[in-house]
């Protein structure tokens, strides 16, 4: 499902790069070839989190009873509907996050955390945080 989220993020590419700013993804590990079929959905720069660092001090987790829940089962048709299969290649029980980080102080402009799998953040909501941070770059008689 994560491929999902990825493909949709980067059909911004072309919209990022107009307005200066970077796509990137961290993942949490590189199982057999998985960076490298990843890329084939997510077209940023992709860095490898060894040490699962930027998860944070304590991993967000779903064990095996998420599966119970009426969400992921949906998000994961939703997914397969579109075209995206998964893998069980790896621990896939983290849960992944989408953040617009502005530049210098503006700190985090949009923050998504997943509650469940498959919870993906609105897109809308992305470009209109990036927008966010060209416009606080603008001089004031353009803004």
């Amino acid at each position: 499902m994560c491929r999902e989220e990825a493909a949709e993020l980067s059909s911004l590419k072309p919209q990022l790069d107009e307005l200066g700013v970077p796509l990137y993804a961290v993942v949490k590990e590189d199982v057999s070839t998985e960076v490298q079929n990843f890329r084939l959905y997510f077209k940023g720069e992709i860095f490898l989190d060894e040490k699962r660092r930027f998860y944070g001090p304590r991993e967000r987790k779903l064990g095996l009873m998420a599966f119970l829940r009426v969400g992921v089962w949906m998000n994961g048709l939703r997914a397969f509907q579109r075209g995206f299969m998964g893998n069980v290649l790896g621990e896939g029980f983290v849960l992944g996050g989408v953040f617009v980080i502005g530049r210098g102080k503006q700190g985090i402009l949009l923050e998504h955390r997943e509650v469940e799998f498959g919870d993906k953040v609105n897109i809308e909501d992305v470009i209109r945080a990036v927008r966010r941070i060209s416009q606080e770059l603008l001089p004031l008689e353009m803004k």
